[in-house]
């Protein structure tokens, strides 16, 4: 965390020039104190850094010197962004420049962060599909990721669930979830998500693509999940539940549905256990994700779902008797 502070305000105070340390603290949102702690390390670490105080006074670099960081290329630059994920990378065909990037920014590191930074990437790494997952990149990602670098329209056509159709999007970013690539576009100006493994063909128009103002695609697809979370949960059922069910229930069916069966919790009855309204995509999957809870849960209604529940765990019984 200090290190990428530190990293912060060396680059602040090289685009600003002069810099007062409450500008710093305000940018960086830490104390004046500590921008005082943060000179010291640099000026320690080699950074020619400088203080003067009165009016017109503040921060400073001694004149020429700067950082070698702003000598990334722009396709190095995108690389660090997704450089959390060798996977990502690779897919979108940046795996060399990643190393080039990551070179140039060890390089130009003052020799405390220098240290620190190959003790991270010795010690930490972060692998973000799921086990067992051999399949490779969607066979159009090149061309989706070439429309959404450029800001370009792109021509697809798309496989859904019942028929292919051909859309005209304008392509907004690009999300890997757990190992699959979505396609964030705009399809007549209306923002939707595409799977990029679905896009049967697509071709990157000459026109420059259409862009809602101020759009954010990570506060977009945070939005867009938790509401595509919210309308698979269309199964309603009341379930008692011990007290250790009731606080490991978001293993059994996911956060967002046991965070609103919490929301409908009873008072602890005589036994200590509670009764809530959960909500699930569907009986089969209620049954299924319940049943983990064992001898926790007790379903109050409907009653076809206590039946099967209750079925099953005869079945079970009689198994290991």
């Amino acid at each position: 965390m200090r290190a990428s502070r530190l990293m912060a305000m060396m680059l602040l105070i090289q685009q600003k020039r002069t810099v007062t340390a409450a500008e710093v603290a305000r940018e960086l949102e830490v104390s004046v104190r500590t921008v005082y702690r943060d000179i010291a390390a640099l000026q320690a670490s080699g950074v020619p850094l400088w203080t003067e105080s009165g009016p017109g006074g503040g921060i400073r670099l001694v004149e020429g010197w700067r950082t070698t960081l702003d000598g990334l290329t722009g396709d190095e630059a995108a690389a660090l962004f997704v450089g959390g994920v060798p996977s990502a990378v690779a897919d979108l065909g940046l795996g060399t420049v990643l190393v080039a990037a990551q070179t140039k920014v060890i390089a130009m590191l003052p020799p405390e962060l220098r240290g620190r930074a190959a003790r991270l990437r010795e010690r930490f790494h972060v692998d973000a599909p799921g086990w067992f997952d051999t399949s490779a990149p969607p066979a159009h990602l090149a061309a989706v990721s070439d429309a959404v670098w450029s800001g370009r329209r792109l021509d697809v056509s798309y496989r859904r669930s019942d028929r292919t159709v051909s859309r005209l999007l304008d392509p907004l970013g690009l999300v890997l979830k757990a190992g699959t690539w979505y396609l964030v576009a705009a399809h007549r100006r209306q923002v939707r998500t595409y799977r990029v493994g679905r896009i049967d063909a697509a071709t990157v128009r000459a026109e420059t693509s259409w862009r809602p103002d101020g759009f954010d695609l990570a506060s977009w697809w945070a939005a867009s999940s938790a509401e595509f979370d919210r309308s698979l949960l269309r199964y309603r059922c009341r379930v008692r539940l011990s007290p250790s069910a009731l606080r490991r229930l978001h293993t059994a069916v996911g956060a967002l549905a046991a965070s609103q069966a919490r929301a409908t919790a009873s008072e602890p009855d005589a036994d200590g256990w509670s009764a809530v309204e959960l909500w699930t995509e569907a009986e089969e999957v209620a049954a299924a994700q319940l049943f983990t809870l064992m001898n926790g849960v007790e379903v109050l209604e409907p009653g076809s779902l206590r039946a099967t529940l209750h079925t099953v765990a005869l079945e079970v019984a009689a198994h290991n008797a």
